[in-house]
């Protein structure tokens, strides 16, 4: 169970119910009148009904699959599932930021989103996602420099947050790659990539539903914060989009999907806390 039994969103449900059936109880009582050898018996039934209540609230919290909350006027929703089967407009793929689509358990494990991504459409036919990616006519604007020395993977390193449409796929420059091919991020490196991402959002969605994965979930190397759960990534993509102000006109909005098998690891109802 990821949601506390005395979680405060549990409480403040509890007691609206609460209050609810207080006001009817006084206004029944107005007109009954209650024989007093039963009202030990009324008593008891009616903390029992209430535990069961709580309960029912407590558990119906922890079963949910989804929820819907309400930023800059926006609609998020988020949920478990699978980003490749979702019905969305757009689907966000995180690639490293020099869109390397090698995958060789070295610079892509197979095993990744996007490594499965470039399986699932490109199989034995990376020339052709790279052609595309290289004549995109945004990137070339997002260069941050020529990795001359860079031996295995692609030279180009762009801004971490650029988008490269590939059909309704948009392909997200989200981590940076040391000396070793191995993934890293700074936490500040994430805020900024994730603020950027949202303002390249607004720039292609064009009044469209984007689905886009807990992005940052698969990198193990958050220096300085090697510990960061899950949880607390998907909170700040949500701030960061709220900080961002960009806003999705119904019936538009935007879905984080979390992968289905991380279920336990995430309190929907917390992200209650950050509607705006």
């Amino acid at each position: 169970m990821n949601v506390p039994l005395f979680d405060k969103k549990i409480i403040h449900t509890f007691y609206g119910f609460l209050s609810v059936i207080s006001v009817i109880t006084s206004i029944v009582f107005l007109f009954v009148e209650i024989d007093p050898k039963s009202k030990m018996g009324i008593g008891g039934g009616t903390l029992a009904f209430l535990v069961l209540v709580y309960t029912a609230i407590w558990i119906h919290a922890n079963m949910r699959r989804s929820i819907k909350l309400t930023i800059n006027t926006s609609e998020i929703e988020v949920k478990f599932g699978d980003i490749f089967s979702e019905k969305a407009d757009f689907k966000a793929i995180a690639f490293n930021e020099y869109f390397d689509t090698l995958v060789d358990e070295k610079v892509i494990s197979s095993s990744s989103l996007n490594g499965i991504y470039i399986k699932k459409f490109y199989q034995g036919n990376t020339s052709v996602l790279d052609n595309i990616i290289s004549s995109d006519p945004h990137l070339p604007e997002m260069i941050v420099c020529e990795n001359a020395g860079r031996t295995v993977g692609k030279k180009t390193k762009y801004r971490l947050g650029t988008i490269c449409m590939v059909d309704d796929y948009l392909l997200t420059a989200l981590s940076r790659f040391d000396d070793n091919n191995k993934a890293y991020l700074e936490m500040n490196d994430y805020i900024n990539c994730l603020l950027n991402f949202w303002n390249e959002i607004d720039r292609v969605y064009a009044g469209r539903t984007v689905a886009l994965p807990v992005l940052g979930s698969g990198i193990t190397r958050f220096r300085g914060y090697e510990n960061i759960l899950d949880q607390e990534l998907l909170e700040l993509i949500i701030l960061t989009f709220k900080v961002s102000r960009i806003k999705f006109a119904y019936p538009s909005k935007v879905k984080i999907i979390v992968w289905q098998k991380k279920q336990e690891k995430i309190n929907l109802f917390a992200l209650k806390d950050l509607e705006s």
